[in-house]
């Protein structure tokens, strides 16, 4: 009864047994005597004497020391308690055994033997009487085992798929939250509609103010996108805005230079460069330079226009129009922009923006006076002296806007006089020689110089009447024509400084005259008769006596000498040596 795990002590020694089997769990202290009279603690400090108990002396059990005690009271305690592995029966039980006597303790496993052979009995008829149930039982035990099996592999197979399924969960949520940021995207789209369509149609609206001339409204559109680039700039459907409205912005400062291009009054002139200006994509040198450019575009087509076929009218209709529309665009740029800076600046200073009008200005005069020099060489006739008016007239107007060209004028018409004038004496030579080769003495002279018969026609006041007696020698009489012409030609463009060159060109051809001459009176010398002697005689006597003095008094007709002297200083003379002098010396004394 008392198991193998019991612990045993000698006689006279209290001992606490311990019962470790179920149901049968025990704790009792026991004092053995000599009379083996055994005192038995149970429970809760109950006791029962038993006399006449025959413990053996080796199967007393031992009395714990107070660290069992301890242990034996926790055991008692967990035995007791909730948590023992038979629970509130097992409890009860233990209270019911306390309260039994000794006697009634040792008669207790036999009825536990008893009840338990009744209890197996018991089963066993059930367990006859019943058996298809036990039978049904174990099939849908096993029936539940396969199905759990099933399951538990079914649940394998999901649990496998659950990652993906997870994933799938994932990109379903990350969808729907762009589907639904969208949606609000489309939402907030909707309801801020007419703001977007005001938004969208500003290139569309802004190509239209353009190619109608709306520059005013087209400059507000284009500040308003500057705004909208500023704060949106990372927007792709703003900046495709923004390059669509420079595109047209571009197209308008085309409009507007092209506008310079024409002929444009001040007043447009002066909205045209304010449209610019605010366009803010020049800077003030480039501004200026662009307005040059085409004002100076206009000026060269109305240039282009001009016909070329008449030297004259070409260079006469260019003074016109540069004189009037270059002088519009200079009041034009002087009414835009302000040149307050000195027209030189100072030493280590950088040009001011002044130089680029004054520039452009020589410019056109460098221009003008070209194309005069090249109209002047291809011939304008007998005109000279009117082209020199309207050139000076031009330089004149000119001068009130402080671009005097006048000087530039005197060196051109002077070399085209000059060049004029000696073209014709050479030609009045090549006149002479011609009338020489073919000359005769045999001819008496013509009654002309001093005709009786012949009336002479009077000169007028004021003018040079030729010598008369040069009709008798016809070779003479045409080159003194030839001369005449080129002085009527020198008298209407004469300046002053020609005075010099003109002598030098006239002593050069009467130089000429008396070599043709001289090889003419060589080459019939030795056939000369004596009336052809004496008739010579008076052909040479009539060109130094008479053509010389007249063509000195032509010259100072010309080339008064008091102007001389007032240019030159005091002379003593001018003209050609008469009698005793060479015809080739100097006319400078």
């Amino acid at each position: 009864m008392w198991g193998s795990a019991s612990r045993w002590c000698p006689v006279g020694r209290s001992c606490v047994l311990f019962l470790p089997s179920p149901g049968q769990v025990l704790a009792l202290a026991v004092q053995v005597s000599e009379l083996q009279l055994a005192q038995i603690t149970l429970g809760h400090g109950c006791r029962a004497v038993v006399n006449d108990y025959p413990v053996p002396p080796t199967a007393l059990p031992c009395v714990l020391q107070p660290g069992e005690q301890e242990d034996e009271a926790r055991l008692l305690a967990w035995l007791r308690g909730p948590a023992a592995p038979g629970g509130p029966e097992l409890a009860a039980y233990v209270s019911e055994l306390a309260a039994l006597g000794l006697a009634e303790l040792g008669r207790e496993p036999a009825r536990l033997a008893a009840e338990r052979e009744r209890v197996g009995a018991e089963t066993r008829r059930l367990a006859f009487e019943h058996y298809r149930a036990f039978i049904r039982s174990a099939e849908c035990t096993g029936r539940a085992g396969r199905g759990f099996g099933g399951i538990e592999s079914r649940l394998g197979s999901l649990l496998e798929r659950l990652p993906a399924l997870q994933e799938a969960c994932r990109t379903f949520m990350r969808d729907a939250e762009a589907i639904a940021c969208s949606r609000r995207m489309n939402s907030l789209t909707l309801n801020r509609h007419t703001e977007i369509l005001e938004i969208l149609e500003i290139p569309q609206l802004m190509d239209t103010c353009v190619r109608n001339g709306y520059y005013e409204e087209a400059l507000e559109l284009t500040a308003y996108v500057r705004r909208l680039e500023r704060k949106h700039s990372s927007i792709p459907v703003i900046q495709g805005i923004v390059d669509e409205v420079r595109q047209s912005a571009q197209l308008m400062l085309n409009q507007l230079i092209q506008q310079l291009r024409t002929n444009i009054a001040l007043p447009a002139c002066l909205r045209v460069i304010g449209f610019l200006r605010r366009m803010d994509v020049l800077t003030e040198a480039e501004l200026r330079v662009k307005f040059l450019q085409a004002r100076d575009a206009w000026l060269r087509s109305m240039q282009a226009s001009i016909p070329d076929h008449d030297p004259y009218v070409h260079i006469t209709k260019t003074i016109e129009a540069c004189r009037v529309h270059l002088f519009d665009i200079v009041t034009q740029y002087r009414a835009i922009f302000s040149d307050e800076e000195p027209l030189v600046p100072a030493e280590a200073a950088a040009p001011g923006e002044g130089a680029i009008f004054h520039s452009w200005v020589l410019q056109k005069v460098s221009e003008f006076l070209r194309t005069l020099r090249r109209d002047l060489e291809r011939g304008v006739g007998g005109r000279l002296d009117s082209l020199l008016g309207q050139c000076m007239y031009f330089g004149l107007s000119f001068s009130r806007v402080g671009v005097d060209f006048r000087g530039q004028l005197a060196p051109l018409f002077q070399r085209v006089a000059a060049d004029a004038f000696s073209k014709a004496v050479e030609e009045a030579v090549e006149k002479f020689r011609e009338e020489m080769n073919s000359y005769t003495l045999i001819s008496a002279p013509a009654v002309l110089g001093g005709g009786a018969g012949v009336p002479v026609p009077t000169a007028q006041p004021g003018t040079l009447q030729p010598p008369m007696v040069l009709l008798d020698f016809p070779p003479l009489a045409c080159f003194l024509n030839g001369l005449l012409v080129a002085f009527n030609d020198l008298r209407l463009c004469c300046p002053i400084a020609l005075a010099q060159d003109v002598t030098a060109c006239l002593d050069s051809a009467l130089g000429e005259v008396t070599k043709t001459i001289l090889a003419f009176h060589r080459a019939e010398e030795a056939a000369f008769s004596g009336r052809e002697q004496e008739l010579f005689t008076q052909f040479c006597t009539a060109f130094l006596e008479d053509l010389l003095p007249y063509l000195n008094r032509c010259l100072q007709v010309l080339f008064p000498p008091a102007q001389l002297a007032q240019a030159l200083g005091e002379i003593s003379g001018f003209g050609f040596p008469c009698r005793g002098s060479s015809p080739m010396a100097s006319p400078w004394h």
